[in-house]
């Protein structure tokens, strides 16, 4: 890695060992590539494109793109020592202004696009204060709240691999690149969902410990595009050996499946959906907004002991206490100032001034809140509430854990429990 701490982190820039970019390369080769054309979107010193140029003879062009110049440099120096160097063309530009519709749709085809994008999230970007980022979209197409929430985050990676994917569809052409698991799988989500022409597409695992010194679920993403191609499934293995037997992924009933030889097997017990299932209540301050019962008072997150009404204070059961199956809430509450979201929170000083109070002592922090969801709605605003929050029964689930525990909830000294943002539950009328 080449660069101080704070510009790894903006540009998300792991270097590919050249150990791994041959490797990775060999692994093309078995596919029985015959790329004319190679290109590398975020170059960096170059270990791909020198990897690639090794490894493919059949190439008669390749071209680096980066933004970084020192990278661009080294990069530089290193293709311009080879006898093939006539072949190369570097690029400084930065990939979120490239045209790439337009720059691939030059090259010759058959076309291998190969690399390994920054490994970070527009959020983290944000929080660096930095302009390396896409301009900012609903490319998801989210809806409604989850769209100004925490399924808006992204990995950088999968926003340019998705724009890399456009560009290739109905070429001649193979997308292999180094990525987190999560981003490959919507990467691969995002092209069969919208019908595009891939093939043979297929996920490796990487140990990104040994090659990055980094503690992610990494991984090698192929994907061949080819017009008139509709394959809507995915090889994965545990490394690049191909040792064990591979799961297959894919994309049937406009769902992204993990097993589809599970899915096949138990499909016949799918249904129609009765429940419609909602998330706990999304405050972001839970310093303010979730206590502990102590006696007849509460103390809040940040250690104070303070007097509140019963009005608006509910029994509550963290994400983590479902799923460990607990039966009930201990002594945690939930501060709720409202009943449905936009709800006016006014009335609050005259149905409970102690928790108006408490609420206005606190005024900064609810008022300092990063999200957007908050801005321009009353004070103290919360989401992911409604009349379902308030049913007196729930059948719960948290969205920590892998095993799935449906945990049956009731009320608690005639109060309804309510839940943190990070649990899924049906709202029921009766036990």
């Amino acid at each position: 890695m080449v660069g101080t701490g704070k510009q790894k982190a903006e540009y998300g820039d792991f270097q590919t060992p050249m150990v791994l970019a041959q490797a990775v390369c060999a692994r093309l080769a078995h596919r029985a590539l015959q790329p004319a054309t190679l290109l590398e979107p975020t170059c960096g010193i170059g270990n791909f494109l020198l990897a690639g140029l090794d490894q493919f003879q059949t190439v008669g062009a390749a071209i680096g793109v980066e933004i970084n110049p020192a990278h661009v440099q080294r990069a530089s120096q290193a293709l311009h020592q080879r006898q093939d160097a006539h072949k190369t063309r570097l690029m400084q530009a930065d990939f979120f202004a490239t045209d790439w519709k337009r720059l691939i749709g030059d090259l010759a085809e058959p076309i291998l696009v190969l690399g390994n994008p920054p490994w970070v999230t527009n959020s983290e970007l944000g929080t660096l204060g930095s302009r390396n980022l896409p301009v900012k979209s609903n490319f998801q197409k989210h809806d409604g709240l989850d769209a100004l929430t925490g399924k808006a985050n992204f990995d950088i990676s999968e926003w340019m691999l998705i724009r890399l994917v456009e560009a290739l569809n109905h070429r001649r052409a193979t997308l292999a690149m180094l990525c987190k698991a999560a981003t490959a799988r919507k990467v691969l989500c995002y092209a069969w969902r919208n019908g595009m022409a891939v093939e043979r597409s297929v996920i490796y695992g990487i140990d990104a410990e040994r090659h990055f010194d980094a503690a992610v679920d990494a991984v090698f993403l192929i994907a061949d595009f080819r017009p008139g191609a509709a394959d809507r499934q995915a090889r994965v293995y545990r490394d690049l050996t191909e040792a064990n037997e591979p799961k297959i992924i894919g994309y049937e009933d406009g769902i992204l499946l993990a097993d589809i030889s599970a899915y096949h097997r138990w499909r016949h017990l799918c249904g129609t959906e009765t429940f419609q299932w909602r998330s706990g209540i999304k405050h972001d301050c839970a310093k303010v907004m979730e206590l502990r019962r102590e006696g007849g008072k509460y103390r809040n997150g940040l250690g104070q002991i303070v007097e509140l009404e019963n009005t608006f204070v509910y029994p509550m059961l963290k994400s983590s206490g479902l799923g460990k199956a607990q039966q009930g809430p201990s002594n945690r509450v939930m501060l709720v100032p409202q009943r449905r979201v936009s709800e006016d929170t006014a009335h609050i000083e005259h149905e409970a001034p102690k928790t108006w109070r408490y609420l206005q002592s606190h005024a900064d922090r609810l008022c300092g809140r990063a999200s957007s969801i908050y801005r321009d709605r009353p004070c103290f605003a919360i989401f992911g509430v409604g009349d379902y929050s308030f049913a007196p029964w729930k059948v719960a689930i948290s969205g920590f854990y892998k095993r799935l525990i449906f945990a049956p909830v009731g009320p608690v000294e005639g109060r309804p429990v309510v839940f943190d943002d990070t649990s899924y539950f049906v709202p029921c009328e009766t036990c």
